[in-house]
């Protein structure tokens, strides 16, 4: 393993243990050149699954792609990115027990929506309005509607 500050090619490891509920070891490294630390993960190469996109490309699932459009619908929202990590691993870990490795982004799609929607409102609205590509905005007020309508209304504890 190479250290990412000095580039020698020795380090020996520190501390090990599992991540990402076992999908992965942590590795604590120090080089052994400049003596400086540094973490690795190793993960268990899988059989790459492919998603079918909207126009019947397919490309390689990129869990960054997923975490980082989560990232982005939970900014400013009390949501830990721990929380969208294991949502990140769930989903990976059904879409790789799938049998035939491939997904429709619509199917991902819909996770991520039923998800969020559970989780916060607003993080829903916000990926809801860059995945469903509202056309303009009695769409998108259709959709606050329904989440209003849905929703059990919070009894206020003033008299």
């Amino acid at each position: 393993m190479k250290c990412p500050y000095c580039k020698f090619s020795e380090s020996k490891v520190l501390d090990s243990r599992d991540s990402e509920g076992g999908l992965s070891v942590r590795r604590r490294r120090e080089c052994l050149e400049c003596g400086r630390r540094f973490t690795t993960y190793e993960r268990l190469e899988e059989i790459p699954c492919t998603v079918i996109k909207k126009d019947d490309r397919r490309e390689p699932f990129d869990r960054k792609k997923l975490l980082s459009g989560l990232i982005k619908a939970c900014e400013k929202r009390p949501i830990s990115l721990y929380i969208l990590e294991e949502f990140v691993n769930r989903t990976e870990e059904k879409i790789q027990d799938a049998r035939g490795k491939e997904i429709r982004s619509s199917d991902i799609g819909k996770m991520v929506m039923d998800w969020l929607y559970d989780l916060d409102e607003i993080a829903y609205v916000r990926f809801a309005s860059v995945y469903r590509q509202f056309k303009d905005i009695k769409q998108f007020m259709n959709e606050l509607q329904e989440i209003s309508n849905n929703r059990t209304p919070e009894i206020s504890s003033d008299p």
